[in-house]
C-alpha cells in the first residue's frame, strides 16, 4: 500500500466530502475538490469547513511523506476568496520546513482560475512510528 493509498483509504471524511488526493511526493501534495450543494452555507458559497477539509488531507500527505507517522497540532486558515457551486478547488501543500519532529507545512487553495481561496498553515509532531507504506503514489 502506498501512502497515497493509506490517506484515501483511511481519512473517510475527506473522501466522503469530496476531496480527492492527486499526488504526493516528498515535501508536495495535491488535492482537488468539486464544490456542490453540499458544501454551501447559508449564505450561498463554499463552507470555510470544506476549504478546512481539503486543504487538511493535503496537509496530511506532506507531513506523512517522509514516512513516519505525523499528526497535525496547530493550524491557522485564512479565507481570501468564495467559492461557488460547480467550481473546482486545488488545494496544494508544500513542506516549508522539514524539522524532524515539528514539520511546517503550507498549503495554497485555488480555484480553477488559479484565483487564491485561501491559505492553511500547520505544525505538526512527527511520532518514531513507521508507516510501512510501499512509496508515496
Amino acid at each position: 500500500m502506498t501512502l497515497k493509498d493509506f490517506l484515501v483509504q483511511g481519512d473517510r471524511f475527506a473522501a466522503d466530502n469530496g476531496c480527492i488526493l492527486k499526488e504526493v511526493r516528498e515535501g508536495y501534495a495535491c488535492a482537488e475538490l468539486i464544490v456542490t450543494s453540499h458544501h454551501l452555507n447559508a449564505g450561498g458559497v463554499c463552507q470555510g469547513g470544506a476549504y478546512f477539509t481539503l486543504a487538511d488531507i493535503a496537509l496530511a500527505a506532506v507531513m506523512n511523506s517522509r514516512g513516519a507517522m505525523t499528526f497535525g497540532i496547530e493550524n491557522h486558515i485564512v479565507f481570501l476568496k468564495s467559492a461557488k457551486e460547480g467550481d473546482t478547488l486545488i488545494a496544494e501543500a508544500t513542506e516549508i520546513f522539514n524539522h524532524h519532529k515539528i514539520p511546517y507545512v503550507e498549503v495554497r487553495v485555488t480555484n480553477q482560475n488559479g484565483d487564491l481561496c485561501c491559505v492553511l498553515t500547520g505544525l505538526a509532531y512527527r511520532k518514531a512510528v513507521d508507516l510501512n507504506v510501499d512509496g508515496l503514489k
